[in-house]
């Protein structure tokens, strides 16, 4: 790999860095499809190598959301032990199935949940607020089954639980993130590992995705408390349907 593609792959980063931070998903939402389509690999190696970049950024947007609104350490474990434990099962089916398939599947959940957050931006007036309405062992179930999700995409965890998050557990868009990253820390780092036993990660790509991330997303989880709840949904959903687009493309 020479200097000026090492550093374009670190750009990259930084701008996958900066949209991780501001959603809440460690920037491998984006990555997956961009990935796809401007290096021209198959879903699965996509995927391997953009959990190198997501699971650092995941960690740091940890410390920062925590800096900003206090995450409970108790509904992080409460979510993510049991992401933990259901992570491995969907990324072992992941390794296994046909790649156009994987795409179609993922930019199909995207939709759904793309859907799903911008209707509630119109249909709910009330914000969220910093407590939750449900705790174990229903912050248990929503762990479970968003970390069989991650696996099997490599990211899908923070994606899923973040409007679960806010609509059935009432809390607002900043604290469901933050929560959400607690929960994809867990699923993405033990997802990283059996993709990379299975030889579907480019670490020569994702490393200097990561390096990149790591400078900008600080900066994403800036705005994200800055902007207003409203926006930072509708914000959240297009983001959604923008990469089910990028995918599409890859088909």
């Amino acid at each position: 790999m020479g200097l000026l593609e090492f550093g374009l792959d670190v750009l990259l980063g930084v701008v996958l860095g900066t949209l991780g931070g501001l959603f809440g998903i460690g920037g491998g939402l984006i990555a997956i499809p961009v990935i796809g389509v401007v290096f021209g690999i198959d879903q699965q190696l996509a995927q391997g190598t953009a959990l190198v970049m997501v699971v650092p950024n995941v960690v740091l947007a940890i410390w920062r959301y925590n800096q900003r609104n206090r995450i409970d350490w108790r509904h992080a474990l409460a979510l993510g032990i049991p992401s933990l434990c259901l992570a491995y099962f969907g990324a072992a089916i992941a390794v296994s199935l046909d790649a156009v398939l994987m795409r179609l599947i993922f930019a199909g959940f995207l939709l759904v949940l793309a859907l799903y957050t911008l209707l509630r931006v119109f249909l709910q007036t009330a914000p969220g607020g910093t407590t939750l309405r449900h705790s174990w062992p229903w912050l248990a179930a929503l762990g479970g089954g968003a970390g069989a999700l991650g696996g099997l995409f490599g990211v899908g965890a923070a994606l899923l639980a973040t409007p679960v998050l806010t609509s059935v557990f009432g809390a607002s868009q900043v604290v469901a993130q933050g929560l959400s990253l607690s929960l994809a820390l867990p699923s993405t780092s033990i997802t990283l590992a059996t993709y990379a036993m299975h030889d579907q990660v480019d670490w020569l790509l994702g490393l200097p995705l990561a390096v990149g991330g790591l400078l900008s997303i600080s900066l994403g989880v800036k705005l994200a408390h800055a902007l207003p709840e409203r926006t930072l949904r509708a914000m959240f959903s297009g983001f959604l349907v923008l990469s089910a687009v990028l995918l599409a493309l890859e088909v």
